[in-house]
Order: structure tokens, then sequence, then C-alpha cells
């Protein structure tokens, strides 16, 4: 990646800083699921998927990790002095990283174009006519389509 090239972002206290290796602002997805809403505090989280090794990052990261029932291990990087949760991982997708949409600089910009596990999403949330959406998570193939390389 070149020197002041990509989308940047970081923590709320900006001692985390990141580059993602993108031009333009990736499409975004968002998640009803109850674990979402218990990281993020509020109705859904917002997130963008990428490759692992198209993210930059500099200052300290505190690194959470979480084994579930099936045995899969995520692995949340979170900054130490704020506690703002910047991206995580997956062992069950290998090289494939999720970045919380709010943490990009240019976050209000973004466009939504799915929601998944809308079967949780709270009642008062209204999806716009036309945006995909399923009652639990999206196909693989969905998935695909958010990274584009």
């Amino acid at each position: 990646m070149q020197a002041g090239t990509g989308l940047t972002g970081g923590c709320r206290c900006g001692q985390v800083r990141y580059v993602l290796a993108r031009d333009q602002l990736p499409p975004s997805y968002c998640c009803h699921c109850l674990d979402c809403q218990t990281w993020s505090g509020s109705a859904f989280s917002q997130q963008v998927m990428f490759a692992e090794d198209e993210l930059a990052v500099t200052g300290d990261i505190t690194i959470y990790e979480l084994t579930s029932p099936s045995g899969r291990t995520s692995r949340q990087r979170i900054c130490p002095t704020c506690h703002t949760r910047i991206y995580n991982t997956n062992s069950a997708r290998p090289g494939i990283a999720v970045l919380r949409a709010g943490t990009l600089d240019a976050s209000d910009k973004l466009d939504a174009i799915a929601h998944i596990w809308t079967k949780r999403k709270q009642p008062w949330l209204a999806i716009p006519e036309g945006v995909r959406s399923w009652p639990e998570t999206a196909t693989a193939e969905f998935f695909t389509l958010l990274m584009p390389r």
C-alpha cells in the first residue's frame, strides 16, 4: 500500500488509527443479532468485510478472544484506552476481517446494502424498501459480493 492512499479511520480517543487499502468506500451490511446488539449497545452493528492484509493499523490493540460452542474463535481488536472495537477475525473465515463501519472517518457516507438477523431486529426499526435482508445470516454468495479486490 502506498503512503497516503486508502480509507482511514480509528478509535474514539485517537490512539488507534488505520488505513484500509481501498480507494472507495466498500459496501456495508447491518447485523441485528443479539450479540451485535450487546457489543454495540445499540439496535444493530454496521460492518464492512475485507481481506485482513488490506488493513494497516497503528497504535496499541488489545485482543479479546471468544470461543463459541461450535469451537470457532473470534478475535476482537479493541483500543485498550477507550475500548472502541475496531475489527474482528474469526477462525471460520481465515484471512477475512470485519471492520466496525462506524470507525471509518467517512462512516456517514456508507451505504448499507443488506441487513442480517432481522428476526432479532428492534420492532421500531424499518428496513428501507429494496434493501436485501435475511431473517438469519446471509448466503455465502452474498458475503463474497462484499469482498471486491
